[in-house]
């Protein structure tokens, strides 16, 4: 599909109905009970280091399975999947001693995606490869060390080579669009941003990107300490094709947040929410009926364009969260006075008196 015809099938899908992501991949993996040899495959059978956990190295090592979750979601409903990649940045991937092979996780995360999602597209339905820009396992904007305050573990430059090579990487393996994800620092997601624009511009290309944050916790504010519109404000200047939240919190707990997002944002808003709040083994509870009937809630009230699921979440979830919609209108995107909106912490707004 050509970028003016991705970017149309997109805003005709956002136009006509709610879209629906798909859900955890970690949460499947995780149920496929994987050894250290799976992990490795035969590509890095002799690796020095353990890789049991490296969930990103299966599009490489185990591409078949990946292939069948995505090929999951897309039966159960999913209009856009995301690529295998959260933590494919040479910054996250420097646990593994594999930043150097990052271009290729990303390559194959992408190509898996993309073969599940040509296989169940039709003229009629189009499916979507979100190349997925994960937060890194170190923030720009807070220290690590108690002890000094002043120190970063990266910077924004760092940041922005790391993303920009993990997204050229998505689209060479055929991603239509960028989900910039579980935003824990806004510093971190104008990184991604940067360089996603940078990489588009140098290469002509009209590429799409999802924007969507994580409030961490009953505060409402994300781990750097941002409320909602202040993280709207800071971000949205990338004009995105959607911006929203997702993870850290469940249904119930996440709805006055898409709320705010839904009354303030001139892009479609998206969400996809953990399958409740995790018990004390981790685990997350939260059935499918249920959180679709809180879903459909939401659709109801008009908050949603997009709607999906992380940690927890199932097919089965993402099923019964695509029934519970699909009789309900999109969000219509409200037109916003031109005042100027600030944000530190908080949101500032400057309008004339």
């Amino acid at each position: 599909m050509t970028a003016p015809r991705r970017r149309d099938a997109l805003n005709t899908l956002l136009r006509d109905r709610i879209a629906i992501l798909d859900g955890g991949m970690g949460t499947m993996i995780q149920r496929l009970k994987l050894s250290e040899a799976q992990y490795r495959g035969s590509e890095y059978a002799d690796w020095h280091c353990d890789l049991k956990g490296n969930n990103d190295l299966l599009s490489v090592t185990q591409p078949a399975m990946i292939e069948q979750l995505h090929l999951d979601y897309l039966h159960a409903g999913a209009d856009i999947i995301e690529t295998n990649s959260f933590n494919s940045t040479s910054i996250a991937m420097a646990d593994y001693d594999m930043q150097d092979l990052v271009h290729d996780i990303n390559l194959a995360a992408a190509r898996v995606a993309r073969r599940a999602a040509d296989a169940v597209a039709t003229a009629e339905r189009p499916r979507f490869v979100a190349g997925v820009l994960g937060p890194t396992n170190r923030t720009a904007s807070i220290s690590p060390d108690v002890n000094d305050p002043g120190y970063r573990a990266v910077n924004f430059d760092q940041l922005v080579a790391a993303y920009r090579q993990a997204t050229h990487a998505l689209v060479e393996g055929g991603a239509d669009l960028i989900l910039i994800e579980t935003i824990f620092d806004t510093l971190n997601a104008k990184a991604a941003v940067f360089a996603v624009d940078q990489y588009a511009y140098e290469n002509g290309l009209d590429l799409p990107v999802m924007i969507s944050g994580t409030i961490t916790d009953a505060s409402g504010r994300t781990l750097t300490g941002q409320t909602t519109e202040a993280f709207y404000n800071s971000l949205r200047h990338a004009r995105p094709l959607s911006i929203g939240l997702n993870c850290a919190l469940g249904p119930m707990e996440l709805r006055p947040y898409v709320e705010e997002l839904s009354r303030i944002s001139e892009f479609a808003v998206s969400a996809h929410p953990n399958a409740g709040l995790p018990n004390e083994m981790g685990e997350y509870d939260l059935d499918a009926a249920t959180m679709a009937r809180e879903i459909r809630g939401w659709a109801q009230k008009g908050f949603l364009n997009i709607i999906g699921g992380c940690c927890g979440t199932t097919p089965e979830h993402i099923a019964a969260m695509a029934e519970a919609v699909t009789s309900e209108q999109p969000r219509l995107i409200p037109e916003r006075s031109r005042h100027l909106s600030l944000s530190g912490l908080e949101p500032l707004e400057l309008t004339e008196e």
